[in-house]
């Protein structure tokens, strides 16, 4: 098997969220690549720029529409990537656990679709933004804020363990972050923060909505399947499940006490989650599948 072949392979078998996290990182390098290239001969290169952000007017954004998804895979810097990813990294693990592949693709495009338009209403609607001329968007923030948030309302009282401050429930880090998007905003990157917040938002309505059964953005899935296959059409995040009917028994099975102390519980929560990122979710068993399910639905 030759090299081409081997990456086709790893691409098609990789998970939806490792292949949306290598398409972002490639399309850094390679942007980068043809900046550097563009230095080093002294050609044009804002044009390519111009031609994947998205503007914060309208009348250039008719011109441009593929830019409502293209900036989400333009990043300013290494840091700007290195964090969105990350924060996607862990935050798409564990959205995995609960929800489709395809589940996750509709949270973080659409997150990253909200993001531009709150980011384009805002510029055209608020007068702190009247005097700043040309203004565009990029960076795939929203789409992973819409992600992190989005499983955070599903599962708020699940506790991730920081390195540093130990386990914490998982709403209170999507907060910490929004909080801190709010208070930046007069500070710098306004209009980024706005769109960040717009995709939050857009992550907080779609996890409930889906809550009460309302999927808000099947008819979005529908319109874009063949893209969103790109995505899906490798190994599947989550093994189908199969309904099963046996005999049922003569005797009656007694009841089994599940009840364990909040310590025992969370030492238990945290083994599984150093299997998952020792091993990965798929390394888990029925029962450890079920018992983090059922732990991020308790207090």
């Amino acid at each position: 098997m030759g090299t081409a072949d081997k990456i086709r392979y790893k691409f098609q078998t990789a998970s939806v969220l490792e292949k949306l996290i290598a398409l972002n990182v490639l399309v850094f390098i390679l942007f980068f690549l043809f900046q550097t290239i563009s230095f080093l001969f002294q050609l044009p290169s804002d044009f390519l720029t111009e031609w994947l952000v998205f503007p914060s007017e309208p009348g250039e954004y008719i011109f441009k529409p593929w830019t409502i998804i293209t900036y989400s895979f333009m990043h300013s810097g290494i840091w700007h990537i290195l964090s969105n990813m990350l924060i996607l990294y862990y935050a798409g693990t564990y959205f995995l656990t609960y929800f489709s592949a395809k589940k996750l693709l509709n949270f973080y495009f659409l997150g990253v679709i909200i993001g531009a338009l709150v980011y384009m209403l805002s510029y055209n609607l608020f007068p702190a933004f009247q005097a700043t001329g040309k203004s565009y968007l990029l960076g795939a923030s929203a789409g992973v804020m819409a992600v992190l948030v989005g499983i955070a309302t599903h599962i708020p009282n699940m506790r991730i363990r920081l390195l540093i401050l130990g386990p914490i429930k998982f709403w209170y880090i999507a907060a910490f972050l929004v909080v801190i998007d709010v208070i930046q905003i007069p500070f710098g990157n306004a209009g980024g923060h706005l769109a960040h917040l717009g995709g939050a938002l857009f992550g907080y309505v779609y996890a409930n909505q889906l809550a009460k059964g309302n999927d808000i953005g099947s008819g979005f899935e529908k319109i874009i399947t063949g893209f969103l296959s790109l995505f899906v059409s490798g190994k599947k995040s989550r093994p189908t499940m199969h309904t099963v009917y046996k005999k049922k028994e003569s005797t009656r099975a007694k009841p089994v006490s599940n009840k364990v102390s909040k310590n025992e519980k969370q030492q238990k929560i945290d083994g599984i989650l150093d299997k998952i990122s020792k091993s990965g979710y798929e390394s888990l068993t029925k029962q450890e599948k079920d018992f983090l399910f059922n732990a991020g639905k308790d207090d």
